[in-house]
């Protein structure tokens, strides 16, 4: 492809980008392809000689955007988000242009020096105190990764990477029933294995870990000999937003001498408005936070900030350095590849930058603050109908709820939320909440309006009464 043809179907790329997201609410939010539908439209085989763009593009337009379920669609209210404000794709189409790799200072001094300073306004924003350090990680799945993997090797006096966990007693990780399930494929990828994933129970309104039982679990564990290591804390849990009482957890695990990670990856976003931080407070007391600005702050995916206390720690656990990847004559400077798991790095920090400028922190505050009303205003909406019950009260934009009817209450649910889905209008899915099925709403998409709340209602309330 030489520079003009390049030039011509990058701006096709473009319009065909900008006309797609226009035209969103006109689509249904799932897509309505059946398993194998894509596939058959597809060459068994790659072909021998290259074909031309026009047909290549005129196979993307009839085949994919049916096929896809679209997360931008600002009627997205299932999972969390992930979302993708324009200015962050623009910034992500420039990161694609030059298709940098940033592992190292050298390889793109730009790429270092823009993430070390935008990490940095995020920590501000956020309300954290100096002395925090960050990264920006592909996912919170690695971030948790790597602080396991660093509590881990502090609690085998930094052996466990030479000696293998063979050698040495079992290590002991602590969190509650409501983390994330990239907690446990961290510990499995760790070595520590899921027996040594410790559940500790949870109280209170907001289903938080239970302190004195954390206590108990490390005293009772090493007084078996096994080994501890670190506690697992969450702030706006992803089933119904469970948020642990970080304060009394850091204090207990202080008092143990044990690592604590706090994974806030959807709720993190919040803590840019002050009056959230109720929900962790406590975090300064942490030893590593993860929040994913690629959920609900509008940086598209994968864009995953990782702060930590000792940034040292983790460069002891993850660094490997031979000599092809050494910087000589620069002392001081900072090789991000060495804080993460990966050694390739894309050049993440663009987009935040781009974001953060465009909209301003008024901006990202005000998207968020209205997220939270119009879903607690959604939620006040169903309670007040005979037929609807809220199972779990609004965690910033986060609830659940429950319809009253049939024998079957939990298949009488799942049959709601698959109509839901099938009609189009809006997403949904569900969870378990103490056994029961009860139905998640998130509002989160960063285009969301009130009207389109007042759509989720209409759709819900209607779908819910139909005749069968």
């Amino acid at each position: 492809m030489d520079s003009e043809e390049f030039r011509k179907w990058s701006q096709t790329a473009a319009d065909w980008g900008a006309d797609y997201r226009a035209g969103l609410r006109e689509r249904p939010v799932r897509a309505r392809t059946k398993p194998g539908d894509i596939a058959r439209q597809i060459a068994d085989a790659a072909p021998e000689t290259g074909e031309a763009m026009e047909a290549i593009f005129a196979d993307f337009e009839r085949i994919v955007p049916d096929g896809l379920t679209h997360w931008q669609h600002p009627r997205f209210f299932a999972y969390f988000p992930a979302n993708a404000a324009p200015v962050s794709v623009i910034a992500d189409y420039l990161v694609t242009a030059v298709a940098a790799q940033c592992m190292l200072w050298q390889t793109s001094p730009a790429a270092t020096e823009l993430e070390t300073r935008t990490v940095d306004w995020l920590r501000r924003a956020l309300g954290l105190p100096d002395g925090f350090a960050g990264v920006i990680q592909d996912s919170a799945s690695t971030a948790t990764l790597a602080a396991v993997l660093v509590m881990r090797e502090k609690a085998l006096s930094w052996k466990g990477n030479s000696e293998g966990l063979a050698a040495h007693k079992a290590v002991r990780v602590y969190a509650s029933k409501q983390v994330h399930t990239s907690i446990d494929r961290a510990i499995w990828i760790a070595g520590i294995g899921e027996a040594n994933l410790v559940r500790i129970p949870t109280k209170g309104p907001l289903n938080g870990m239970d302190p004195e039982a954390l206590d108990a679990a490390i005293k009772a564990d090493f007084a078996a000999g096994h080994i501890p290591a670190g506690v697992i804390a969450c702030t706006g849990g992803t089933s119904i937003g469970a948020c642990d009482p970080i304060r009394a957890v850091a204090e207990v695990a202080k008092a143990h001498g044990l690592y604590l990670h706090v994974d806030a990856a959807w709720a993190g976003s919040a803590m840019i408005c002050p009056e959230f931080r109720t929900l962790w407070d406590g975090i300064e007391a942490a030893d590593s936070i993860v929040f994913n600005p690629h959920k609900w702050l509008g940086a598209n995916f994968d864009c995953s900030v990782q702060f930590i206390r000792s940034p040292e720690e983790q460069v002891r656990t993850l660094a490997i350095q031979p000599e092809y990847l050494k910087t000589h004559g620069h002392d001081g400077i900072v090789n991000y590849s060495e804080w993460s798991v990966p050694l390739g790095r894309r050049f993440r920090a663009l987009k935040l930058w781009f974001l953060m400028r465009y909209h301003g922190l008024e901006g990202l505050r005000a998207m968020i603050r209205n997220h939270v009303k119009w879903s607690e205003e959604l939620a006040g909406r169903l309670a007040a109908e005979p037929d609807f019950e809220i199972v779990s009260a609004p965690v910033l934009s986060l609830f659940s709820f429950r319809h009253r009817g049939g024998e079957d209450a939990d298949a009488h649910n799942i049959a709601l939320v698959n109509a839901i889905n099938d009609d189009g209008r809006i997403y949904l899915t569900q969870t378990r909440v103490e056994g029961r099925i009860a139905i998640r709403f998130q509002a989160g998409q960063f285009e969301m309006t009130r009207d389109d709340a007042d759509t989720a209602f209409t759709a819900i309330t209607g779908i819910a009464r139909r005749p069968t």
